[in-house]
């Protein structure tokens, strides 16, 4: 096995376990609530707690990328989100435990923005197709998590669960220590090259579309049970989450296979106008059947992500950590605020009513990115 396929795994295994330790909270909320003795709106702030710090860590160390050591920031980051997830399992009281979730994600968010531009680096030839796995690693984890979580729940103690995500760390500790440092060209930000840089009309709406899609997946991960259990059992209704994001494994497998031939906007202009349809139905078939769209709209949706952060970065390879941050921020920055607006309108008039929102954002996005330069190369041309 190459160096380079050995940082890919490295790399793929931590996703998969930062994916694993997010989407499993929603499975241990009530055990959480059970221990702590908490509300429902102080059992809000779980989500919070890891969003924020990633988002900031994923920003101040992607804009620094060019002037880190990556390897030294790989194992800090890995290290300190084995520590965190060692202290969320052990917290006393919910006030340390919210504290470790907020470590954890900013640890999360240090690793991850690094990781991305490495592999940008390491297969400079093949980035969307390396982007695209990434991105199914992380799919992969996010189904296992909540299913891992169930069973622990079987047997244990939730805290039992992040005991075994914080073991799910060490080999990647052990295998960024072990394995010889790569070489690292990435180019060190300036700061008077920001603003031309985000003044890009090309950044600018990558940016946008990934803060759409965003907000599309925020939306559903954070409400479609709730609302499917409007009109079907609790028990079929979760498993509309499930079939969502059990979706993203052969969705993003595919579009690996397909990113070689075809550009990354062709692709995600495609996916994103079937997506539209996909959504409607999953919205609008009040009954079991529902559950079928809902997994062709994650199979197409599941696209978005990888090939916009693809293209993002090729406009300007030499700030692929800069970029790389910009992007997963603008995607995190969606789907925490757009399903805080769901929720609001909902309130306003109702969860039927409010689920269309992500069908209307998926029509904005495709209009956006019909609107995006061709290729990152005419993109990356109008930057400079």
């Amino acid at each position: 096995m190459t160096r380079r396929r050995l940082w890919l795994g490295a790399a793929c295994c931590f996703v998969a376990g930062d994916a694993m330790a997010m989407q499993s909270r929603g499975a241990l909320l009530s055990s959480f609530e059970g221990t702590f003795g908490v509300s429902e709106s102080l059992l809000g702030l779980v989500a919070p707690a890891g969003t924020v710090g990633f988002v900031v860590a994923i920003l101040a160390v992607g804009m620094l990328a060019g002037r880190l050591d990556v390897r030294h920031v790989l194992v800090a980051g890995a290290a300190t989100m084995a520590l965190s997830l060692f202290a969320i399992a052990v917290a006393p009281v919910y006030a340390l435990f919210l504290f470790a979730l907020l470590v954890q994600g900013a640890a999360a968010g240090v690793f991850r923005a690094m990781d991305r531009p490495l592999l940008s680096h390491l297969y400079p030839d093949r980035r969307g197709r390396i982007f695209v796995l990434y991105a199914l690693a992380w799919a992969v984890g996010a189904v296992v998590g909540p299913v891992v979580a169930s069973a622990v729940l079987l047997v244990a103690d939730w805290r039992a669960m992040y005991v075994f995500l914080a073991l799910s760390i060490v080999p990647v500790i052990v295998a960024v220590l072990s394995l010889e440092p790569p070489s690292w060209d990435e180019r060190p930000l300036e700061r008077e090259a920001l603003a031309p840089l985000l003044s890009s009309s090309g950044v600018r709406t990558t940016l946008l579309a990934l803060a759409l899609a965003g907000g599309i997946e925020g939306t559903i991960f954070t409400w479609l049970p709730y609302y499917a259990g409007t009109f079907l059992d609790r028990t079929t209704a979760n498993l509309a989450l499930s079939a969502f994001l059990l979706a993203y494994i052969p969705g993003r497998y595919a579009y690996a296979k397909l990113v070689d031939s075809v550009s990354y906007l062709r692709l995600s202009l495609v996916t994103t106008a079937l997506s539209i349809p996909a959504f409607a139905l999953a919205i609008g078939w009040t009954s079991v059947g529902m559950l079928a769209a809902i997994f062709c709209a994650g199979l197409l949706i599941s696209s978005l992500f990888p090939l916009l952060s693809a293209y993002g970065v090729e406009i300007v390879p030499e700030y692929s950590g800069p970029m790389s941050a910009l992007t997963t921020g603008a995607a995190y920055a969606g789907t925490a605020f757009v399903p805080f607006v769901v929720g609001v309108v909902a309130e306003l008039t109702s969860i039927g009513v409010a689920m269309w929102i992500p069908v209307g954002l998926a029509v904005v996005l495709l209009v956006v990115i019909r609107a995006m330069p061709a290729s990152a190369d005419s993109a990356e041309r109008a930057t400079v």
